[in-house]
């Protein structure tokens, strides 16, 4: 039977599923995965920074972990010399930075040589090791390295097994990758709480094996499901194109905007590092300064991520209905406009912390748990309208044969971004808290001016060929 036989059946077979909530049964296979990866993930995640700061670069511990030296040194070259909790962050922000750079090739790997399904397998089973390699303190970086390179594998796969899923016009992919991301932020509020408290209530390794554990989970649920899976696409060689066939090329216009939509990720860089830092700087300082004794019970560090991922959900929500909501009254601003309204917006939340950072020092006494609420609903009301239509933008705007290039140079600025986090996490135990979360405040919102800069210079740049087609961004998703 001819390739193209196959595809029409599969098409046939894909446009009749609708067992899983009036969608292809491979959807639930894939979006339950998806839910185990990412609790294995934010898991880990939740209990990094404290792990690393509270015990293993105490230097009592550090000198257990193979290779340390040699990435101490590495760090030390450029910032100086780093103090446990300074070298934390620091390993912290390359490895949230990392893993916003390694889907590039993990795709790569896909479309040239593997196929999808087999990297994705290879990607959860490489996780997996890497989350049990924790419990041991000589295989961190080891670790650290196996799972940098199965996110690396799986993250991006899955979701283009997702859109796979459907054939050309099917108006159910946008829902479905709504169904798709909820089953993230479901992990997400889940993860902290369960690896979280056996990180920090029993033992460190308890939470990293718990992870291994949801990643394991996660990768039997994928085999499970793999005859519900799309067929793989045929990969065509360079050797093997019709001769004579054009090569295409970019128009003078599609050049100006792919200069511009790289020139952007610096400004795009400062616009989150008020949101990242939630995950590495703001849970040492939390731990310090933050009263989390609640009815007698002490709550883990860990829950604060928990209470950030279930505000985030809500207020991506929120932020959907708004723009729905004045679309019908009044012209909906572009993309660029947005995203400068939201850094603006979330530079405020790090500006709240200024005044809990000078209650602090001026009564030497904790702060309440209220204050991680405005935090959270602040950044992440800003937030919404930062990230998610930030992809929206690169989508719309990259140059034709070039949309997919274009969202992986967009998330280099998570990589850029959670790098130079890590590096300001190091000022945190040298700044007073007035001056450390003021100075957040400060790049968040030159970000914003920029941002606005940028559409009053080059706005008609990045205007949509046709206003019908501009897309509603927040509908993008929510967790990463």
């Amino acid at each position: 039977m001819s390739s193209q036989s196959v595809a029409d059946i599969s098409d046939h077979r894909l446009r009749g599923d609708h067992a899983f909530l009036g969608h292809p049964a491979g959807l639930g296979w894939l979006a339950f995965c998806e839910f185990w990866e990412r609790f294995s993930y934010y898991g880990m995640q939740a209990l990094l920074v404290l792990y690393l700061s509270n015990y293993l670069f105490l230097p009592e511990n550090i000198g257990n972990v193979a290779g340390i030296d040699a990435l101490r040194a590495f760090i030390e070259r450029a910032t100086g010399p780093r103090s446990p909790q300074q070298l934390a962050s620091a390993v912290f922000g390359l490895y949230a930075g990392l893993v916003y750079l390694t889907p590039i090739f993990g795709g790569l790997l896909a479309d040239r040589l593997l196929g999808r399904t087999r990297t994705v397998v290879i990607g959860a089973s490489l996780m997996a090791l890497g989350h049990f390699l924790m419990a041991f303190e000589a295989s961190f970086l080891l670790a650290l390295a196996c799972l940098l390179l199965g996110v690396g594998c799986f993250k991006g796969n899955i979701a283009a097994q997702v859109g796979a899923l459907y054939t050309h016009g099917d108006k159910r992919r946008a829902s479905a990758f709504q169904i798709f991301m909820l089953s993230i932020q479901m992990a997400v509020i889940l993860a902290p709480i369960v690896c979280g408290t056996l990180g920090e209530k029993v033992a460190w390794h308890w939470g990293f094996g718990a992870a291994g554990v949801g990643m394991l989970i996660g990768l039997v649920v994928y085999l499970a499901g793999r005859r519900y899976l799309p067929p793989e696409t045929l990969r065509v060689k360079p050797a093997e194109r019709q001769a004579g066939e054009p090569k295409p090329r970019m128009s003078s216009q599609e050049k100006a905007r792919f200069v511009l939509l790289i020139a952007l990720i610096p400004v795009l860089m400062l616009s989150i590092v008020g949101n990242q830092q939630f995950n590495n700087a703001y849970p040492l300082w939390s731990q310090k300064h933050m009263d989390l004794l609640l009815f007698g019970f002490q709550v883990p560090v860990t829950w604060l991520q928990a209470v950030d991922a279930l505000i985030s959900t809500s207020t991506m929500v929120a932020s959907i209905a708004f723009w729905r909501w004045w679309a019908t009254r009044r012209a909906e601003p572009d993309e660029l406009t947005k995203m400068a309204l939201g850094s603006l917006l979330a530079a405020c939340a790090p500006a709240l912390l200024v005044i809990a950072a000078g209650s602090i020092a001026g009564s030497n006494e904790k702060v309440s748990f209220a204050w991680t609420l405005g935090y959270t609903l602040i950044n992440n009301l800003g937030f919404a309208n930062i990230l998610p239509v930030g992809i929206a933008l690169y989508s719309r705007a990259a140059p034709r044969r070039l949309e997919g290039l274009m969202i992986g140079i967009y998330y280099l600025h998570l990589f850029l971004g959670n790098s130079f986090v890590g590096w300001l996490a190091g000022f945190l135990d040298e700044m007073p808290g007035t001056e450390f979360w003021g100075m957040h405040a400060m790049l968040v919102a030159s970000a914003g001016v920029l941002l606005l800069g940028v559409k009053f210079l080059f706005g008609r740049l990045l205007l949509p060929d046709e206003p019908s087609l501009v897309p509603a961004p927040a509908k993008q998703g929510l967790a990463a």
